[in-house]
């Protein structure tokens, strides 16, 4: 079975933008699983993925208030087939993460975070894959917005990123 799975972070609605952009409602739609890592700002934005998302996972992010860290976790935990999934919104210094996050996150194959807004994609040293997705409404320093599609197939990863408009 192949899942594919729709991961974004720091959305930032309605700070940094009015809305999401259609081609994330579309991608939300579209998708098996819905992964948020962190930076709602509003609940609004919230209960809109919670509403359209097959199955749905996130968690809080620095500036999530009060009502989103009632409702999100810190760290949310999924398995899809064989892959062991963990999201967080930071992961600080990206000096020697993969290090850090080998220690923090033993026997997770898959690592998603935002908080930066700039997409990565690394493998650590213990072979966990270090995915962000960027952010769909507020490039900050990158070129673009953007958003990232992961494709697990048994324990295959694959990963595209994807402009957002």
């Amino acid at each position: 079975m192949t899942t594919r799975m729709l991961l974004l972070a720091d959305t930032h609605v309605p700070k940094r933008a009015r809305r999401l952009p259609d081609e994330v409602l579309t991608a939300i739609d579209e998708a098996d699983i819905v992964i948020h890592a962190g930076d709602w700002v509003d609940a609004a934005t919230l209960d809109l993925f919670e509403s359209r998302s097959r199955a749905f996972h996130g968690v809080f992010g620095n500036n999530d208030g009060p009502e989103l860290r009632a409702r999100l976790p810190e760290i949310a935990r999924l398995s899809v087939e064989d892959v062991e999934i963990a999201v967080i919104h930071e992961t600080g210094a990206a000096t020697r993460r993969e290090d850090r996050m080998d220690a923090a996150f033993p026997g997770v194959d898959l690592l998603v975070f935002g908080h930066s807004h700039i997409p990565w994609d690394t493998v650590s040293p213990a072979g966990m894959r270090l995915l962000n997705p960027g952010s769909p409404t507020d490039r900050r320093r990158q070129p673009v917005c953007t958003m990232m599609w992961a494709t697990i197939d048994g324990a295959d990863i694959e990963a595209t990123l994807v402009h957002v408009r």
